[in-house]
Formats: C-alpha cells, structure tokens, sequence
C-alpha cells in the first residue's frame, strides 16, 4: 500500500477566484471531510499531489503543521482540455479501520490468439484495510478460448480482502473473432463487340429462378 507524506495549507479565501490564483501558484485547491468533522480547506502543491495520485488509492498524510491528516482521494476534477489538476476531495481515514474501495485488476497468461480479449471491467470494488489496499488485483486467464469468460470470483484476492462486486460480474471476456467479408471491386472491360460482363441484376435473378 503506498503511503505519501504531503505539505498543505490552511486556505481562507474560495469560490472561481481564489481557486485560480492558487492553481497560477502552483498548488491544487482541496477539501478535507469525513469522520464527522468540519471540512477543512485547504491547497496542495500540484507536482507533488499529481505524481501520488498516479498510484489508485493512494494514501496520503497530509501535514497541517498543526495537525496531520491521513486521507484518500474521494474525486479528482481535471481541466478537460489540458488535463490539469483542478479540484481534489479527500476523505478521512483511521489507520485500523476498513474502507470500500475500487481496486485494478490485472491478467496474465496466455490464452486463445483466435479471440479478442476485452476488459468488461478494469477494476472490483473491495473491503480491506485501509493500510493494506493493494494497488492491483490478479485474474488468471492461463488456457481462456474464445467465446469464455472470467468473473468476479475468480480475481486472487489476498488475505484480509473480502469481495463486494457481484461474484458473477464479467471483469474478462475473450470474445470470438469474426470473419470480416472484404469486398474488392472489379470492372471487366469488354471486348469489341460483347457484352459487358456484370453480376446478375435481381430481376435477372428472379426471371432465371421461374426457368
């Protein structure tokens, strides 16, 4: 489980305003909330908070100066265009307790080259400690053929974590190929004095099945 000591600071000016100067600085405008406390606002530097949240379900000690804070990212809001940090609600946790959280699942193995493997989900959601979440969960798929799939239940979950998702949920489908018809156009030029030689039109067809 990774685990990211953070600097933040106590904010006192918000709305648009605000939160575009602190972005022009350099830092992330977030919130604080959870365990029944007043939500705390506050800024984080951007290149720091941007490289944490890279790792799924990162956890963070924010220091306050006064008072640490340990949280997960709740949402994450990005400029659309640039992708930028915009926006980050964090959650508070207790090391101890038990979280619910979405986990991404990885596969390996070899399986049919005839089939196109599609990931239905790339993550479950499951209960865990919240100092022992793992970055990313196992799902055999060694010999899958074509048309099979893997679910839920059969994800390797290590010791502690319990299964919320659907057990029967697809999180694997290795779909059949199709066969795709390719057309390739043709013109016959005829010669001097014949016929063009074209497919027979439909009503050519009909008068030769009455024959």
């Amino acid at each position: 489980m990774a685990e990211v000591s953070i600097k933040g600071a106590l904010r006192s000016e918000f709305g648009k305003g605000a939160s575009r100067r602190i972005r022009r600085d350099g830092s992330v405008p977030a919130v604080i909330y959870g365990h029944g406390e007043k939500p705390i606002h506050i800024s984080l530097p951007a290149r720091e908070v941007g490289v944490a949240i890279k790792t799924p379900n990162v956890l963070l000690n924010v220091d306050l100066g006064e008072k640490q804070e340990l949280v997960l990212p709740k949402s994450i809001v990005r400029n659309p265009i640039k992708g930028t940090l915009e926006h980050i609600d964090l959650i508070i946790v207790r090391r101890g307790e038990r979280v619910v959280v979405h986990v991404p699942v990885h596969a390996h193995g070899k399986y049919d080259p005839e089939g196109i493997l599609e990931h239905v989900h790339n993550t479950i959601e499951v209960e865990v400690d919240v100092t022992s979440i793992p970055a990313s969960l196992d799902l055999d798929i060694e010999g899958l053929m074509a048309g099979d799939s893997k679910s839920a239940s059969e994800v390797t979950l290590p010791e502690g974590v319990i299964l919320k998702s659907d057990p029967k949920m697809t999180v694997i489908h290795l779909s059949i190929r199709a066969a795709i018809e390719e057309v390739v156009p043709v013109e016959v030029i005829p010669a001097e004095g014949e016929a063009a030689a074209t497919a027979p039109a439909e009503g050519v067809a009909a008068e030769e099945s009455k024959e």
